[in-house]
């Protein structure tokens, strides 16, 4: 699997860039694979074991106030409406359900990484509502009104997992048991919500794309930085708290196919272009980091 998972960007892009008009009609799909995803992933996580720290902390309110305040920077210097909601939800989106498997391989403990996933997860949940209460298409609406409206639309896709593995594991271990023989086909699954999410983007960027290339343009240079900073940060974070390469990958690796979901619903749509080159870049450091532990493997002496 872990050969065909450096197959699965470049084929995403592939099937986005050919059958991205189709892909459209099928967008509605993703909120269920992302709910199937998350549910898989937390059925096989033993919810007694899991334990909060000040790291899982830290990286939530450099998540909540980064992107907040990275979106009112880019506004302050003149940049659009598009670029600066790229960049908050590029910031915001959560943690990729697929970062336990990197970072376990690059040597970062199970038990933190798989904490924040569920963790990070929930604090989208609760804060997105509020912001795209005011940032995104449903601003017009009276505040309460928004962030309830948009909750009851987010919730269920990002938190429900987290409350159904909950219960499966406390009152039907079967159910819970015969889901986890099953967690792998969440890789399967991610891969076609990619393809859909970026083919929705692609399809945008053909409709969009020459009067917002500019646009496009500053997203692209801004996703690099971005994600060089957050993989930075977040090693340094998780430095000073033991766990060095489990605070890169929670903070850096995002879960691209959501992100580009939440932008295409609740923002402007062609900001979902800054997480799908995102996901790029964070896909090429990974192979990189990769890469380089097992050379260094290789060549240290037996």
């Amino acid at each position: 699997m872990h050969k065909l998972r450096a197959y699965v960007l470049p084929f995403a892009i592939l099937m986005g860039l050919l059958f991205h008009h189709h892909l459209v009609y099928v967008r509605n799909v993703t909120l269920w694979l992302i709910f199937i995803i998350l549910l898989l992933n937390n059925v096989a996580v033993d919810m007694k074991k899991l334990k909060v720290t000040m790291l899982d902390i830290w990286l939530m309110v450099f998540q909540v106030v980064v992107s907040m305040g990275s979106y009112f920077l880019f506004k302050a210097f003149g940049a659009s409406e598009i670029v600066a909601q790229g960049v908050l939800v590029g910031v915001l989106c959560p943690v990729a359900a697929s970062s336990v498997v990197i970072a376990t391989m690059l040597g970062a403990n199970r038990e933190t990484v798989t904490t924040y996933t569920i963790v990070g997860n929930l604090m989208v949940a609760i804060v997105a509502p509020v912001y795209f209460s005011f940032i995104g298409i449903q601003q017009d609406l009276p505040f309460l009104d928004s962030v309830w409206l948009i909750f009851r639309h987010v919730a269920p896709t990002i938190a429900l997992p987290f409350f159904v593995a909950l219960f499966l594991q406390r009152f039907a271990p079967g159910i819970n048991a015969f889901l986890c023989r099953y967690k792998s086909y969440s890789f399967y699954l991610w891969a076609a919500a990619l393809t859909i999410t970026l083919g929705q983007t692609i399809d945008f960027m053909f409709l969009q794309g020459r009067e917002e290339m500019s646009n496009i343009l500053i997203m692209g240079a801004a996703s690099v930085v971005y994600c060089a900073i957050q993989f930075a940060v977040g090693k340094w974070m998780g430095g000073r708290y033991g766990d060095r390469m489990a605070g890169g990958q929670l903070l850096g690796q995002k879960n691209s196919a959501m992100g580009i979901w939440i932008a295409n619903t609740y923002l402007l749509p062609l900001a979902s272009v800054f997480p799908a080159l995102y996901s790029i870049w964070q896909n090429v450091f990974n192979s990189w980091q990769l890469w380089r532990k097992d050379h260094k493997k290789a060549i240290v002496p037996k």
